[in-house]
């Protein structure tokens, strides 16, 4: 079975279909509760450019766009 390359296609400015809509990134801010599906419940401690700090007890991590898995609350 093949995969489609749609995604990966360019869209050409001749072209009579609509351009594919840009990808939406969450906004995050700072103390606000999230969720993910590796490390659990965490608290965000600092927003970034691209990237969030987050505070899931034990361990703090920084995620990036377009944060996979990473939800709010």
């Amino acid at each position: 079975m093949r995969t489609s390359r749609a995604a990966t296609r360019r869209h050409l400015p001749t072209s009579p279909f609509k351009r594919p809509p840009a990808p939406v990134f969450e906004e995050f801010a700072s103390g606000e509760l999230v969720t993910h599906d590796k490390y659990g419940l965490g608290r965000v401690l600092k927003v970034e450019h691209q990237a969030v700090v987050i505070d899931f007890g034990p361990q703090k991590m920084r995620i990036t766009e377009p944060y996979a898995r990473l939800f709010k609350l």
